[in-house]
């Protein structure tokens, strides 16, 4: 068995007065965007256009969120990598295809 590994990323957010919403993200960059995303909904603001999501702004935002009512209001996002075992026989099908694909380039 040969072991590679995958990042994710979750996130919670939540307060005393509803379940917290949980998630998990394939890039830290999806995390920062869906946290940007709840804020702004608890918060009554407009969405933010679609354009690169600053986690610097995206973490401001969120601890003012926050610090309106610090003792029932969380946040977080964390980076998780995750060891995957891939049987032998996904490597010997990795290989075979990196095979046809020069034999046919």
């Amino acid at each position: 068995m040969s072991y590679d590994a995958v990042s994710a990323y979750t996130l919670v957010v939540g307060d005393d007065d509803e379940p917290a919403t949980v998630s998990v993200h394939t890039t830290a960059d999806d995390a920062w965007r869906e946290l940007d995303t709840l804020i702004r909904e608890r918060c009554a603001m407009r969405p933010r256009p679609r354009r690169l999501i600053d986690p610097d702004a995206t973490s401001r935002l969120a601890d003012a969120w926050r610090a309106a009512d610090p003792d029932t209001r969380y946040w977080q996002v964390t980076a998780h990598r995750l060891p995957l075992m891939l049987p032998q026989i996904a490597a010997v099908s990795a290989a075979r295809s990196d095979r046809l694909r020069r034999a046919s380039a």
